[in-house]
């Protein structure tokens, strides 16, 4: 108990086990040095008499050992000293004034083997010895007051914020394992990023650089594949991705029941032609509503924060009732994008004539017709101009030849005819062709988000660069039909900037499965509380004139601090993943470095087959088809309009 009576009363034991150290060196020095003592006349009878008894004894018949036996106990009453702690002192220092004292205490004997005369003997003698005893003094108390808890030690509290991690390989049929190394309690060891449950929609974030295809996408393609999905790929720099794909096919078709065709859609060097108002799979007006919002959102991004506005909403109208008119015309012969565009640009006069024969778009095109026959030219411009212009970007051979045929359908996950869609974009033509791609994407999950269908991956690489509405209820709703969502984003403020942030939120919160690389500000904050807190230990110093305390507590902090979030290396990633009812995972929190067999990769995209040439198109037939849809347009209103003008 620290009381006042047993402080005082140990330190007075300390103080007299200290006091007979010095006493028995005292008698050591008087034993050995005896003629000298007699010389200087310094001995008495009696005194001598006495110290005789005491010389009997062994301890101080051997100076070697009545030296050593004064050294403990010199130290046994330094361990009992509680002398000020001091941030100042360091070992090095005093552990070198303590071997020296050590040396010249017990080297000093050497002195009697000199021929000095026996006064400077013991005079060399007790100087050296008492020398070197308050050097070994000095260096040892001095120990005892250095403070011992190295607070820099781990300048950035690394070691304090590493965690348990999953180490098992939990795998199924759906799964998507990554293996990994972290550090914990100062040790490397071995992890896995164990995605069970994709179809409960995985975000993988990450600045440009901080490797999201390198060390998850890819992965995340040719594990499914070799697990026989079907999968719909959004190639923002294509052939990237697409590559990966094509030679995954290549080596595990064999997984599938039925081997999947794959697809390619590229503007830049033409392969598959397919189109995405497909009459056949529109089922109602509200198919050709969704893709009519979607197509003109994806050309005017800057609408996605104004919907419901008039001008906004109006030029969506008066595509949708484009779109759904040339689905009921013969059948829906002429339903294509490009003719939807070429009708566009037909006079107001023929083209409002044309469409007021198809009785289920009258609601829409009222306003229209209404603004042009009050001669609201202003209005209407404002609400069809803004359609026309957008829509007048598209107008290019190639992506007319593309968007006007058909080699396939989008039902990518039928168990008839299993696909693999690869859509290419091109980073120069992000802003034309990404809306084109948006209404891809978005009429293949019309037909792949259904029952009854195969198990399927919709990988989206930076996501943000096409439109896709309600993606919230996609992830939500898909599940249940084996539809697994993987959306790569830079950065939540790319993300809110294209989408809103409702928008953003939404898909940030609704996602089951995060993957990260290094991302930094809000992105980062947001990450860092979602992966919540761990506790962590503390250390504190108090040092005052007096005394010196050091005391240790226990706190909750965040696991994964922002800071740690902005500054990961390259193949570092942190997250979270989501389990199964029937498959706990406890430690769902990671922070490690995926491990990939750099030479392995390289030696196997070095043997990629290339994609393979599909069709050679020049430009003689991307005009011929350019022409001809200029012309089933003209044919529309000639065959048509002559009949109401008459």
């Amino acid at each position: 108990m620290q009381t006042g009576e047993n402080e005082q009363a140990l330190r007075k034991i300390m103080d007299f086990t200290r006091f007979l150290a010095v006493a028995i060196l005292i008698l050591h020095f008087y034993f050995s040095c005896y003629a000298a003592f007699l010389e200087l006349h310094l001995t008495h009878k009696v005194t001598d008499h006495i110290l005789l008894n005491i010389f009997k004894f062994r301890l101080f018949r051997n100076g070697l050992l009545s030296k050593a036996v004064a050294l403990a106990l010199l130290i046994v009453s330094l361990i009992g000293t509680k002398g000020k702690k001091d941030e100042k002192i360091t070992w090095k220092r005093n552990l070198v004034y303590a071997g020296l004292g050590l040396t010249i205490y017990f080297l000093s004997g050497l002195l009697f083997h000199l021929t000095l005369s026996t006064l400077s003997t013991a005079t060399f003698y007790i100087a050296l010895t008492s020398t070197g005893f308050l050097l070994f003094l000095s260096g040892i108390s001095k120990m005892f007051r250095i403070i011992n808890i190295k607070l820099t030690y781990d300048v950035f509290n690394s070691e304090n914020e590493t965690f348990p991690q999953e180490e098992r390989k939990l795998e199924n049929e759906y799964s998507v394992n990554l293996p990994a190394q972290y550090n914990y309690k100062d040790k490397l060891r071995n992890s896995w990023i164990n995605v069970i449950n994709p179809f409960r929609g995985s975000l993988v974030l990450g600045t440009p650089g901080s490797g999201k295809s390198y060390f998850v996408i890819r992965h995340i393609i040719t594990q499914h594949i070799k697990k026989g999905f079907s999968m719909l790929i959004y190639d923002f720099k294509f052939d990237d991705l697409s590559v990966i794909a094509y030679n995954a096919l290549l080596k595990y078709s064999g997984t599938y029941k039925k081997k999947p065709s794959i697809w390619f859609i590229d503007f830049d060097n033409i392969k598959h032609r397919c189109n995405p108002l497909d009459p056949d799979r529109m089922e109602d007006i509200t198919d050709a509503m969704e893709s009519a919002r979607t197509f003109m959102l994806g050309l005017n991004r800057e609408w996605i924060k104004k919907q419901g506005d008039f001008f906004v909403e109006s030029p969506i109208n008066f595509v949708t009732a484009l779109f759904w008119f040339l689905k009921k015309y013969e059948d829906g012969r002429y339903c294509t994008l490009p003719h939807a565009i070429e009708l566009a640009q037909v006079d107001y006069e023929k083209l409002f004539a044309l469409l007021q024969k198809e009785p289920e778009i009258e609601v829409l095109i009222n306003p229209f017709i209404s603004a042009w026959r009050n001669e609201a030219y202003d209005q209407l411009e404002g609400q069809v101009a803004s359609a026309k212009i957008s829509m007048a970007r598209l107008v290019s051979p190639a992506l007319y030849y593309v968007l006007s045929g058909n080699d396939f359908s989008l039902d990518l996950n039928n168990p008839d005819g299993p696909k693999i869609i690869c859509l290419g974009n091109n980073p120069l033509k992000q802003q034309v062709y990404g809306a084109v791609l948006s209404l891809y994407i978005s009429r293949a999950i019309k037909l792949v988000n259904q029952k009854n269908k195969l198990k399927s991956n919709l990988i989206f690489d930076e996501f943000p660069t096409i439109y896709f509405n309600n993606i919230d209820s996609l992830i939500a709703t898909a599940r249940s039909n084996k539809v697994a969502t993987t959306l790569a984003v830079q950065d939540y403020s790319q993300l809110k900037k294209d989408y809103g942030r409702e928008q953003a939120e939404v898909i940030m919160n609704i996602v089951g499965n995060i993957i990260s690389g290094q991302v930094t500000g809000d992105t980062a904050k947001q990450l860092s509380e979602r992966f919540g807190k761990i506790m962590q230990e503390r250390q504190s110093v108090s040092i005052n004139s007096q005394d010196t305390s050091v005391s240790k507590s226990t706190q909750l902090d965040f696991a994964i601090p922002a800071s740690k979030i902005s500054t990961l290396s390259s193949g570092e990633f942190v997250g979270l993943v989501a389990d199964n009812p029937d498959e706990k995972i406890d430690l769902k929190v990671f922070h490690n470095a995926i491990v990939n067999d750099h030479d392995a990769l390289k030696a196997e995209a070095d043997n990629y087959k290339a994609i393979p040439i599909i069709r050679n198109v020049d430009s003689d037939v991307l005009t011929a088809n350019y022409f001809s849809i200029k012309a089933d347009i003209d044919n529309i209103i000639q065959k048509e309009i002559p009949v109401t003008e008459e």
